[in-house]
């Protein structure tokens, strides 16, 4: 690639390095001071002591000294603006979408509550960690048994659910409930012990599963024979679904970033972004969370508001999340990673204005706590940490039936709905191909209208089917956010 460097926005002080770029070389006027290694930021205009950095368009940082155009730009020589909180005036500012391609169809199952589920399988949760290995045991001869009547049999172990107080065992009673009621679940086994803190009278009420079956290991004889005997049963009436074409609107997208490089804000960002854009505009839902990965362009969302309600509840949730950082005597802005920045991202504000693009230009109508289902179409805005894992899962319960992750580092990560692993750079999709499911750095090679389609068209064919790099791999998985006290 014979260009070396890219300048997002016209407002912008500095410009990403599309290669390794060594030092004399020359690109958008400036020539470059020292080596500077891919997907970090160059210098293309003269910054003062204290001023602020702009990327996107907008503020990432204040310079920490005078910067030269063609300098590193990095943390060496930016610091954080974030402050522990925030004062938000509702000032809307809608935004339209850009080019579309054409929204597909996929083959999905429609659920009797009017859902459609990307999957049809057989759910096995267990109500506390007690019982994890015992969940996976009946999953994994279960898998085996019935092979090609349903779409899979997964268990789902977690550590929780015992030793839990309050708003913690709610918590993971609010998760286990809502992937219960996910439509991509066919069919749902609880496996519980019986002792635990997370009784199954307190869990079932939150459960409308039609199609469910428990079990308690201490009252059980062989609580693996028994399991499999009710897994069979819920096998046998999940069966009966078919696949059925469903518009795209019928989909609800999960967005995520892990992993996160210089390119996120460039290619696989925004080509999400796009691909939000076109499920809320035919009629969808997506879905954004990673809170603290918002902060320092939280504005820009606040501003996408459908309503004052709305804005005031993303208000007092970011404000929220600030609040527990600083109750733990952690800064705001202790982000982005040991990765992140070895990636070429300097700040929590360079980082969260490139993530929040995965949102496309999509109005806010719904911010739900986390735990809670998603009950509105349009972008919704969901409780959780950064967290892959937590993020993750947490979109899952939410309703998430496919879950688009960017990374430009990679992870082998999957949880319970389809993981789409989208690579923002093509050096990453090329060394890690068991990882990754779609090439974004396509997006600089054929324009991002070309990606865009083709994205849209690979995420209908993994919502009618295709097996994502993270299922064929086998890796499915939750983890709980564990917030109170453990007894």
């Amino acid at each position: 690639m014979s260009l070396a460097l890219f300048q997002i926005d016209p407002r912008d002080d500095v410009a990403t390095t599309l290669r390794d770029v060594r030092a004399g070389e020359s690109a958008l006027g400036v020539t470059v001071a020292s080596d500077v290694p891919k997907g970090h930021k160059v210098a293309i205009r003269a910054v003062e002591s204290g001023a602020p950095v702009h990327k996107f368009g907008f503020p990432i940082g204040h310079a920490r000294q005078a910067i030269a155009p063609g300098e590193h730009v990095h943390t060496h020589n930016v610091r954080t603006a974030l402050e522990s909180s925030g004062s938000y005036s509702y000032r809307p500012a809608f935004e339209t979408p850009g080019p579309r391609a054409a929204a597909p169809t996929f083959l999905g199952y429609r659920r009797a509550d009017g859902r459609v589920g990307t999957r049809n399988e057989i759910w096995i949760l267990p109500t506390v960690g007690c019982v994890g290995r015992t969940a996976e045991k009946i999953a994994a001869r279960a898998a085996a048994r019935f092979a090609g009547r349903v779409d899979g049999v997964h268990a789902f172990a977690h550590p929780f659910g015992c030793s839990q107080l309050g708003d913690d065992l709610e918590g993971t009673r609010a998760i286990l409930a809502a992937l219960a009621n996910h439509p991509n679940a066919g069919g749902v086994l609880l496996v519980g012990l019986g002792c635990e803190s997370n009784q199954m009278a307190g869990l079932l009420p939150g459960i409308t599963q039609p199609n469910l079956r428990t079990i308690g290991a201490q009252a059980a004889g062989d609580e693996v024979e028994e399991g499999l005997a009710l897994v069979e049963a819920l096998v046998a009436q999940a069966e009966q679904a078919v696949r059925a074409p469903a518009p795209i609107a019928d989909l609800v997208l999960g967005v995520k970033c892990g992993g996160s490089d210089g390119f996120s804000g460039l290619t696989a960002n925004p080509l999400v972004g796009r691909m939000s854009d076109a499920v809320t505009a035919a009629g969808g839902t997506a879905i954004l969370t990673e809170i603290p990965e918002i902060f320092g362009a939280e504005q820009l969302l606040m501003a996408r508001a459908e309503t004052l309600e709305v804005f005031d509840s993303i208000v007092a949730m970011v404000n929220g999340f600030k609040g527990y950082f600083t109750r733990h005597g952690e800064p705001v802005s202790e982000n982005p990673s040991p990765g992140n920045i070895a990636g070429g991202i300097t700040t929590l504000e360079e980082k969260s204005l490139g993530a929040v693009q995965k949102a496309g230009h999509a109005t806010v109508t719904d911010v739900l706590p986390y735990g809670a289902r998603v009950g509105r179409r349009g972008l919704t805005l969901l409780e959780a940490p950064g967290n892959d894992a937590v993020s993750s899962t947490a979109l899952a319960a939410a309703g998430a039936t496919v879950i688009l992750f960017t990374t430009g580092r990679g992870t082998p990560l999957g949880f319970p709905v389809p993981t789409v692993k989208i690579a923002s750079n093509s050096d990453l999709a090329a060394r890690k191909p068991g990882w990754i499911d779609f090439d974004a750095g396509q997006v600089l090679a054929s324009g991002m209208e070309a990606a865009a389609e083709a994205l849209l068209g690979r995420i209908a064919e993994i919502a009618s089917g295709l097996e994502t790099a993270a299922e064929r791999n086998g890796e499915r998985e939750i983890a709980i956010w564990k917030r109170g006290v453990t007894l």
